[in-house]
């Protein structure tokens, strides 16, 4: 094992009250890839901010391998004296870098290096301050959300960016897909603490459970304890008083152990509030366009919205998803052709800026409108403190103002809002920016179950993948000429769809290329059929992706026991493998699977 090149250890910080940190830890080694994850306020950017000497602890040792290089990426870079994005960003270089490694990454980025610091947009100059602490290729790389205000194209290039990078890696992301493609580590921050698992973020969930149940059994025993010592307190015979006082200071000790213990932090419990049901027929778009100035943003675009559906837009950012989504919603008129929506709509709006937010205003203000200590939710008053609590906010943050969250909080705090009104139809946009993972699961079973209909804009591909019905998507996703396409299902299925109608196209493109004496003739030509090996494929891999699923099962149910874990982690971390490269195996039987009855049934016309 190489020396670490960057360690924390025992690390504490307070800001008054419960300290955040309270002995943490961090290691890092050449070429770690780690991804720290947490609940929203458990100390994550803290940690970072100390990693990177931005922040200093109160208690603890950090110690920086003299001779490594640090870049940390800033939440609100400084552009003071700098006339462009290129000079803000080489900047950051040091002596022997190489200045095309700017260029290259800007371009990636979609800047061009001559924009003025001064009139950029928040994700722009995310991205300006994304380039400059790449450039160099430091020792240690610590990212705070490097895929906020990046698309789809942006963020899956950033991925192959980091996954290739010879730098040590800390990253904090919201985005599962992006941390499970790029981390090999995992530190869990909680309670103030930190736990390690060597392996990447795929794993972190299975293993946070079984950590957790471990501990909830502990904890069990420990109460079990204290009542035996309680019990022979009251009826044990009396023994040497030396003995009786020591087992009595013991007892003491495991009473304040247990009285003292802080279990995890809750989990949010909301349901969306009823509303009175839509039409059957939500949205009809018939042949909407629009256009500003020479360039098209939709030509003829048609699509039937039915209650119960939940559809999400994605595209490169400039596309002009929010354009269409104003539109199939009547808040922005097409060019031409019509929108009609359905009849007894009530719609709740997420809007990814957080405008509707008033910094000033205080949570309880927020959540009741103004109207005093309750609210209304599901027909039944509440109390606004006790409606707070669901949602992770403690009782003395009602007279909180809002500029006092944090990204994540005021996210939360915008869906405890709207979760409390009835609604038929959810407009999110960007709903996944900034919600810790635990959030982010509640409100991806919020939106699968949600009776009413949902249109969503996301760049999380997880979220898209477990949540909407269909997607719609650019036609031509590099270049966004204005075509809008309608794919049944997630992300993924509209990426093999997209696959099979590009391998549709160059078979016919060949096709056409075929001299005519190959050609058959109109009086006698026999079908293209599909080959024996693909008819072999098509009729076994079911059976295959059967037994896949059955080897699966089998491993969960082993991994199930709550103290296998402890009693055997190589044996978990054996199971937790096999299953990866069992559910890989099944995925692209699944593909493969749908590409050759898509073509049977192309051929079979």
């Amino acid at each position: 094992m190489a020396p670490p090149i960057l360690k924390l250890d025992d690390i504490f910080l307070s800001f008054g009250g419960a300290p955040l940190l309270a002995g943490a830890g961090l290691q890092i080694e050449p070429g770690d890839k780690i991804c720290l994850v947490g609940r929203n306020g458990s100390g994550k950017s803290t940690l970072l901010k100390i990693a990177a000497g931005l922040v200093e602890a109160q208690s603890g040792e950090v110690f920086r391998h003299p001779s490594s290089t640090v870049r940390y990426l800033e939440q609100a870079p400084d552009f003071a004296d700098f006339n462009t994005v290129q000079a803000y960003a080489e900047a950051g270089l040091g002596p022997g870098d190489d200045p095309y490694r700017v260029t290259y990454l800007l371009s990636h980025l979609g800047l061009s290096g001559d924009e003025d610091p001064k009139m950029l947009s928040g994700g722009e100059s995310r991205r300006a301050a994304l380039a400059r602490v790449m450039a160099p290729e430091p020792d240690i790389l610590l990212l705070d959300e490097p895929t906020n205000h990046l698309d789809l194209p942006t963020i899956e290039w950033l991925e192959g960016e980091l996954q290739k990078t010879r730098s040590a890696l800390v990253l904090i992301s919201h985005d599962r897909r992006f941390l499970e493609k790029v981390s090999t580590a995992t530190v869990w921050l909680d309670r103030g603490t930190s736990r390690r698992l060597d392996r990447g973020f795929a794993h972190f969930e299975a293993w946070r459970d079984q950590v957790l149940e471990a501990e909830e059994l502990e904890q069990h025993k420990l109460g079990k304890s204290i009542e035996r010592e309680e019990h022979w307190l009251r009826y044990g015979v009396t023994a040497r008083r030396k003995r009786n006082m020591r087992r009595l200071g013991e007892l003491q000790t495991m009473r304040s152990n247990y009285r003292g213990h802080k279990g995890p932090q809750g989990t949010v419990q909301a349901t969306v509030s009823d509303a009175q049901e839509s039409g059957k027929l939500v949205i009809e778009a018939d042949k909407i366009t629009k256009s500003f100035g020479e360039r098209a943003i939709v030509t003829p675009f048609s699509i039937r919205v039915h209650r119960g559906d939940c559809i999400g837009l994605v595209g490169p950012n400039g596309a002009g998803k929010t354009t269409l989504l104003k539109m199939l919603t009547g808040q922005l008129s097409p060019d031409s052709g019509i929108v009609k929506l359905g009849t007894n709509l009530e719609i709740a709006t997420l809007d990814q800026k957080r405008e509707d937010l008033d910094p000033e205003d205080t949570l309880a203000n927020y959540l009741t409108d103004g109207r005093g200590e309750n609210l209304l939710v599901n027909g039944e008053q509440r109390h606004v403190t006790g409606y707070m609590k669901e949602f992770l906010f403690q009782p003395e943050q009602a007279r909180t103002p809002i500029r006092n969250l944090s990204g994540g909080e005021r996210a939360r705090l915008m869906l405890a809002r709207i979760l409390s009104r009835p609604t038929n139809l959810l407009i999110l946009d960007e709903p996944t920016n900034d919600l810790d993972i635990e959030t982010l699961d509640l409100l991806q079973e919020i939106v699968a179950g949600f009776p009413g209909t949902v249109i969503l804009v996301s760049h999380d591909r997880d979220f898209l993948d477990r949540t909407v019905t269909s997607t719609i998507a650019p036609a031509v996703p590099d270049a966004p000429d204005g075509r809008w396409i309608e794919y049944a299902g997630g992300y993924s299925d509209m990426l093999v769809q997209r696959k099979g109608a590009l391998e549709e196209r160059k078979r016919a493109e060949k096709a056409t290329e075929k001299p005519k004496t190959q050609q058959a003739t109109a009086s006698g030509s026999s079908k293209v059929k599909l080959s024996f090996k693909q008819k072999f494929a098509l009729e076994n891999l079911p059976k295959e992706m059967v037994k896949a699923e059955a080897e699966i099962a089998k491993r969960e149910q082993v991994m199930a026991d709550p103290d296998l874990f402890t009693r055997d982690p190589a044996a978990f971390n054996r199971l937790a493998g096999e299953m990866e490269k069992l559910r890989a195996s099944l995925t692209d039987m699944e593909e493969e699977w749908l590409e050759l009855e898509m073509l049977r049934e192309e051929l079979e016309g």
